[in-house]
């Protein structure tokens, strides 16, 4: 601060006294050039008490902030931006696409804990956000008033193996949680890409893997204890409260903070995974059948090829003992990406940099976010990265096996901008096919466009969910749906190309937001992002008042947390009360 008002003044020191810059010398000759006249003495006072008061403001700024002992020595900056203060919390999603400083940052160590703060947040009608691990790309939980994280709840309370459930606090990580339940011979139903979550926001937002037959992961909450600013700790289950429990499993941290959950597993198995390239075509064929006869199945779309990579895994009993591994060793797989990185170094930079003994240690996605470095926004840049992805895919192909939450998971890449939408798509015995007419028609968007998409486009499927929120909600027990993520990588630092990657990227979605209301597709809660356009917000929330019980969420968010101590600007947006509700004290 200290320098914030120096720089404004810009005083000099002459003798111990503070004196004017150049920037107020036409008040000083006003003082020594003013006529003599009685006229004139009035003006003579006035214009010596502003000199007094000039003077007097600066010496109580040179006195009220002292200047370092090294002040003489140091060279006069610019102000840029006020100095943070020591006790802000600056806080980002993963991908670094959203970000907020906070005063308030607590992280309760108990049950106890926990309802006291919400209570005190209740009383003093303060925000206090429930953050989870923050990895939501959209930054559904950041709050600049205040967040509440629960990494120091993250303790296993119960395992019953017989049942084959596990009660857990809420703020354990997917990935403790899975190591705790292997000496039980249990593990979760399915898995999302990464095991970062706590487990909290894993089912708060309506996460989800991939198979037909299995629901996102918040169909795997059986009971929950929901701690609501309002009404302290209340317990929620299929028995108990059965309206609530279904709208708070997919509640987006707005109804209360999740503390404790019991989840609903299975044993302890073992995934075949067979990967493979094809082409839309061939998969046209196949669908119906993949679909229907393979646990877990997913597509990544390469855009500007003919390239489908099709993922397939299975408990190893489906298969005819196949041979694990194939064909091509790691390094051949990626020695295409490799002498691709080398050309594009020729012509981006310079012959010397192109012997980088780096590029052999690097994985594939490490090597993309290097190549898309070097050009992100040149589609002919980037389609050349596109034809070597799907070239390391084609060395790729073969079978690994291992435990589920080993095999499930994905190597996402580096940060990134990602919209991932959802939309119904028949059942598994009569299949609509929209899934593919989808992508074919995005694929060709692009290509139209010319948008410089990079691959993968990732194409999943999930049974329905009962929770009314979730996206892939339905009442209807065999719907299924597809869910779609466009991608977009920030693979630099650099404030300016990210800014230029982002603008593009919305740009992108906004094509592929042209197909939404075709296929009734609504996205994923940790992807969405609120428009600033004041008739596209209206556009949103008209639509997600079409899809959603947006006055019954409304309505259980005024009755557990009237003062909406929970709530942040996305919520309040996407979810505006337009009517007015009784707030209780």
């Amino acid at each position: 601060m200290r320098h914030v008002l120096l720089s404004r003044f810009l005083l000099r020191r002459r003798g111990g006294i503070p004196t004017a810059d150049h920037h107020h010398l036409p008040l000083l000759r006003a003082l020594s050039s003013a006529p003599s006249p009685v006229s004139s003495d009035a003006e003579l006072r006035k214009y010596a008490g502003y000199a007094l008061l000039l003077l007097g403001c600066g010496a109580a700024t040179y006195y009220s902030f002292p200047l370092p002992v090294d002040a003489l020595h140091k060279k006069a900056v610019p102000f840029r931006y006020a100095p943070l203060p020591e006790d802000l919390h600056a806080v980002s999603n993963w991908s670094g696409t959203h970000e907020v400083h906070a005063r308030v940052l607590l992280q309760p160590d108990s049950l106890p804990a926990l309802e006291g703060a919400l209570a005190a947040a209740h009383k003093e009608r303060r925000k206090l956000r429930p953050l989870g691990s923050g990895l939501s790309p959209n930054g559904i939980a950041l709050s600049r008033a205040g967040m509440v994280n629960l990494a120091l709840m993250d303790k296993v309370l119960d395992v019953d193996a017989k049942k084959k459930t596990v009660t857990v606090q809420a703020g354990i990580r997917v990935a403790e949680l899975v190591d705790a339940l292997r000496e039980h011979g249990l593990t979760l139903q399915n898995f999302a890409s990464i095991r970062e979550q706590q487990v909290g926001g894993f089912t708060q937002v309506g996460a989800h893997g991939t198979g037909a037959t299995l629901p996102p992961v918040d169909e795997q909450v059986i009971s929950m204890k929901l701690v609501t600013p309002f009404k302290g700790a209340i317990e929620l289950s299929r028995e108990k409260d059965p309206e609530l429990f279904y709208l708070a499993r997919c509640g987006l941290g707005g109804l209360g903070v999740v503390a404790e959950v019991t989840l609903q597993c299975v044993e302890r198995h073992q995934l075949v995974e067979y990967t493979f390239v094809s082409n839309a075509d061939e998969v046209k064929k196949n669908h119906k059948k993949w679909l229907s006869e393979n646990k877990h199945i997913k597509y990544l779309w390469i855009p500007y090829t003919d390239t489908v990579v099709v993922v397939q895994c299975n408990p190893p009993s489906k298969w005819r003992t196949p041979k694990l591994g194939s064909k091509y060793g790691k390094d051949e797989a990626l020695q295409h990406v490799r002498d691709l990185y080398c050309e594009s170094l020729k012509k981006y930079r310079t012959e010397a940099e192109s012997n980088d003994p780096e590029i052999d240690t690097l994985s594939f996605t490490e090597l993309r976010d290097k190549l898309l470095a070097l050009d992100p926004l040149d589609k002919d840049h980037v389609m050349k990265i596109n034809k070597a992805e799907a070239e390391y895919w084609k060395k790729s192909e073969g079978y690994r096996m291992g435990w589920s939450d080993e095999i499930l998971g994905f190597d996402c890449g580096g940060q990134q901008w990602v919209s991932e939408n959802c939309f119904p798509t028949g059942t598994l015995a009569k299949p609509s096919m929209k899934d593919l007419d989808y992508i074919d028609k995005l694929l060709r968007l692009i290509e139209k466009e010319e948008i410089p998409a990079p691959g993968p486009i990732e194409q999943r499927w999930t049974a329905r969910s009962k929770s009314p929120m979730s996206p892939a909600s339905s009442s209807e027990e065999e719907d299924i749906f597809s869910w779609v993520g466009i991608i977009m990588y920030l693979p630099t630092s650099d404030a300016r190309q990210r800014k230029e990657i982002t603008e593009l990227f919305f740009n992108y979605r906004s094509l592929a937001q042209s197909l939404w209301d075709d296929y009734s597709a609504y996205e994923h809660w940790a992807k969405i992002e609120v428009p600033k356009d004041k008739d596209e917000l209206a556009e949103v929330q008209a639509r997600l008042r079409k899809r959603f019980p947006v006055d019954a969420y409304n309505k259980a968010r005024m009755e557990l947390d009237p003062h909406k101590v929970l709530s942040n600007a996305k919520l309040e947006k996407l979810f505006p009360v337009l009517e007015p509700v009784h707030q209780t004290k």
